[in-house]
């Protein structure tokens, strides 16, 4: 009997990916619910990975921030692994709609949660998965970087809609015996992504000849860093903790390299052949509740054996030459 794993978010950016990973080096069933709003882009990426006609896989367009109809619990059928990706992520829409993000963030958490504890769920479910983000921490001074279980210091809306869905997943594990396991995950990057982040938005910029902003510090003589991460690493790292992780731990997904925002600008533009034209701009004045450093520490993961499959040199370049063969992922 083949299993069956429930991906909620499955159409958006990070998704998508850990859906072409499920489907490529695995038998298992796909199920998505994803609602399409506009960060996910209708099908157009399971179109691309061709994973959308796939009689293994099945689509279910519906909010999770409404209860889990009946009809659509049939639909899906018994459940062996959920994996919690759903979510809205622009921190600039969060400071300006924070109603939103505890609507779409932590109600379809909760409501995701309800329907994994109902005992006809619960009988064949194996894990809930719950997909998180470095910001929760809250800004990482210095060389700092974040253990697991570390104190969340979430500084914007979308940081303390994705930190209060985390402790939701735990009370309902220690509650109702839900079994959870919880990743935190640093800046992806990777083919398909949305023009508003600022991967994209960069070779955007650069392509048509428009000046990049780049968030700095006060002085605007250095620029706040990222440790990058392509969509792929992300998704061979979730499948790997599916296999090999323990229930009730809390696991970092870490970035291969810290990366200055200025620097991250330039290596577009040299891979693109252009130059660069940049303006450092006070992050706190143009974007507040916005943090200059993340860091999180995933010696944890690593040392259970896993590797990043793909570098991040290399798959930087390979996704700024796809981008610029693929154009129509740079419009809004």
């Amino acid at each position: 009997m083949h299993k069956t794993i429930l991906i909620t978010g499955g159409c958006g950016f990070i998704g998508h990916h850990f859906v072409e990973h499920v489907y490529l080096n695995t038998d298992w069933n796909i199920v998505i619910i994803d609602k399409l709003s506009y960060a996910s882009a209708g099908f157009e990426r399971l179109r691309d990975t061709s994973t959308l006609n796939s009689p293994r896989v099945k689509v279910f367009t519906f909010d999770l921030s409404k209860k889990i109809t009946d009809g659509l619990k049939k639909e899906i059928g018994d459940v062996n692994y959920i994996v919690h990706m759903a979510a809205e992520t622009h921190v600039d829409n969060s400071i300006s709609n924070p109603k939103s993000f505890v609507k779409n963030n932590i109600m379809s958490t909760y409501h995701l949660l309800e329907y994994a504890r109902e005992a006809d769920v619960a009988a064949s479910l194996e894990l809930f998965f719950y997909f998180s983000t470095d910001e929760v921490f809250g800004p990482a001074l210095g060389d700092t970087l974040y253990k697991e279980w570390d104190r969340h210091k979430p500084t914007n809306p979308y940081s303390a809609s994705k930190s209060a869905a985390e402790q939701l997943c735990v009370a309902y594990e220690n509650t109702f015996k839900v079994p959870l396991m919880i990743v935190n995950v640093m800046n992806a990057f990777g083919e398909r992504q949305h023009v508003e982040k600022f991967i994209p938005l960069c070779i955007k910029k650069i392509l048509n000849g428009e000046r990049v902003y780049i968030h700095s510090y006060p002085n605007k003589k250095a620029s706040g860093t990222r440790f990058y991460i392509h969509a792929r690493n992300i998704a061979a790292a979730v499948m790997f903790l599916i296999q090999n992780g323990t229930t009730g731990e809390k696991y970092n997904i870490s970035g291969e390299k810290e990366v200055s925002n200025l620097e991250m600008a330039q290596k577009i533009a040299d891979i693109m052949r252009k130059e660069l034209d940049y303006e450092m701009v006070d992050f706190h004045s143009d974007r507040p509740g916005h943090d200059l450093r993340y860091g999180l520490d995933g010696s944890k993961l690593f040392d259970m054996g896993f590797q990043l499959p793909v570098n991040f040199e290399e798959s930087l370049r390979k996704m700024v030459e796809w981008t610029l063969e693929n154009p129509k992922w740079l419009e809004s």
